[in-house]
């Protein structure tokens, strides 16, 4: 991972602009600082001051902040030069601080864990729901209560990543958990005293790839779960959207008038179309030899309705996460022939369709970065 991604954590808040007071002037050299050691680098202080471009005094006063408070450590010495002591190298510490990452994303069931600073699980839990269990905000509660049991004094926040518009840590809208203006930041603050950072699941997933996986500042992020969903990177910037619905594409309709009709309201929405329930389903009932086709034909759609905000935006890259049986070789050529039909022009970069390899583990992960980026924002 290069030196741009990693001083480029954490990724840029929308609507906030740079401030002069002392405060944020510090705030801004010590995300710079993170940021160039996030995930997995090492640098000594005088390095910091190199790349930065901080005095000497500024990098130290911050470094010995960090320090104290468990967001990094020394681990080592440079390597010898032959010319003077050796710096003490520093990195991101994962042994004292603590997130609590809560994935509403699955049906059926609330996954949960207690991760270090890059999102790793160190202890797990669950609660399984039944076909017609709902999930609940005291079944987060009791997660979350279980959770933390020995471990609150270490843990600097708790991530929630749910599926849905959400704003200011109420989920205004989630069709998938039937949810309309929860307000769960408020309700879990009010009861853990820590902060709480709500996001949506699938920009928690983008979170992972971007810091873990294959991606740059320009990305446009696609999964397909119970639901599909998108989440934009610009720039290092997440594109949320003026009513922060900007990932809602599974909810764009490509068959208004006949297709099925939809929670939201609308008939032919991509996700009741070609979720991946909907196309096993469409499989189980085809013939061995007609089931590649209705993978094709999915991939098509797909590559169909992502053609213009790609254009739009100029996005050469296209992550999509999903199921093995559903986003397989099969779905990627399909996908990359209509949308390279579609979009492919002697002014505009060839954008490629990749499937993501960041693993099972990849929202609740981005749930816990999500938190790490907040408390260097705004610590």
């Amino acid at each position: 991972m290069n030196d741009h991604i990693r001083a480029a954590f954490p990724l840029h808040t929308p609507g906030k602009t740079a401030k002069a007071s002392p405060s944020d002037v510090r705030r801004n050299n010590r995300s710079l600082m993170f940021g160039l050691l996030f995930p997995d680098s090492s640098y000594s202080r005088a390095e910091l001051g190199r790349l930065t471009g901080l005095s000497r005094v500024a990098v130290s006063d911050v470094v010995n902040d960090m320090l104290d408070e468990g967001l990094i450590c020394e681990n080592g010495h440079e390597s010898s030069t032959g010319k003077g002591k050796r710096g003490t190298l520093l990195s991101v510490d994962t042994t004292r601080l603590r997130v609590i990452s809560i994935d509403l994303s699955q049906a059926h069931l609330i996954q949960g864990a207690v991760t270090d600073l890059l999102g790793r699980p160190q202890r797990r839990m669950e609660i399984a729901l039944g076909p017609d269990s709902p999930v609940s905000t005291d079944a987060i509660v009791q997660l979350v209560d279980q959770l933390a049991a020995d471990t609150l004094e270490a843990v600097i926040g708790i991530g929630i990543a749910a599926p849905g518009v959400i704003q200011s840590g109420v989920i205004r809208d989630s069709t998938a958990l039937g949810w309309h203006d929860v307000d769960l930041r408020g309700m879990l603050e009010s009861r853990f005293d820590v902060p709480v950072v709500i996001t949506n699941d699938v920009t928690s997933s983008m979170l992972t790839e971007r810091f873990f996986g294959q991606a740059g500042p320009n990305l446009l992020f696609v999964k397909f779960g119970r639901g599909i969903g998108s989440a934009t990177l610009i720039d290092d910037v997440t594109v949320v959207g003026e009513h922060h619905a900007g990932g809602e594409i599974g909810h764009i309709s490509i068959d208004p008038e006949r297709g099925p009709l939809c929670p939201c309201g609308k008939r032919g929405c991509l996700e009741m179309m070609m979720t991946p329930d909907v196309l096993r389903e469409l499989m189980r009932e085809a013939s061995k030899d007609e089931r590649p086709m209705i993978i094709r034909q999915a991939a098509e759609r797909f590559a169909s309705a992502l053609a213009m905000p790609v254009g739009l935006l100029d996005i050469a890259d296209v992550c999509v996460y999903g199921p093995p049986d559903i986003i397989n070789t099969t779905f990627l050529e399909a996908a990359q022939q209509r949308f390279d039909l579609t979009t492919a022009s002697s002014f505009h970069a060839h954008t490629v369709i990749r499937r993501c390899q960041c693993g099972a583990d990849i929202t609740l992960r981005g749930g816990a970065i999500a938190v790490v980026r907040d408390h260097i924002e705004l610590h």
